[in-house]
């Protein structure tokens, strides 16, 4: 099982928006179409945001991005790791940590010193890659945690 991690193309948008709602949006409203709707907005983006994929065996198995804007209106603070998303059937295989990695060198890579990213259930993964808490807040009544890493230009 070789894993792939690359720029998403409008070939993984569908796969993706599912793998999407399935992990954040479950028992809301939106829809995997809404979703690839967003998708393809950040795709035709300036180049700063980005979306990557991971693949194993040509199947897309996971996705994480990089934007300008979190959970508004929370924090004005940018850029963001967001949407970090991994099949249920790939999780545990090193996946995670490889799309939060290429999503730190491709933000490095392009100037940005400080990334941020917002959790709760993923707290120690996060802490377990070099991340550390700056607030711990709530979120529509959720508890929540703004991270930050800062990244080696």
């Amino acid at each position: 099982m070789a894993l792939i991690i690359e720029p998403m193309t409008e070939r993984d948008v569908e796969a993706v928006a599912r793998l999407r709602v399935a992990a954040f949006f479950e028992g809301s409203t939106r829809t995997p179409d809404e979703d690839a709707a967003g998708l393809r907005t950040l795709l035709a983006g300036d180049g700063f945001e980005t979306a990557l994929v991971a693949r194993t065996d040509d199947v897309s198995v996971g996705t994480c991005l990089l934007v300008r804007h979190e959970l508004e209106p929370a924090h004005d603070l940018t850029p963001w790791l967001a949407g970090l998303a991994v099949d249920r059937d790939h999780r545990n295989k090193g996946i995670g940590r490889a799309l939060v990695a290429a999503i730190e060198a491709h933000a490095a890579s392009i100037g940005v010193e400080r990334l941020y990213l917002y959790t709760w259930e993923a707290r120690d993964f996060y802490i377990g890659l070099g991340w550390v808490v700056v607030e711990s807040f709530e979120q529509d009544g959720h508890p929540m945690l703004l991270m930050a890493r800062e990244l080696r230009l």
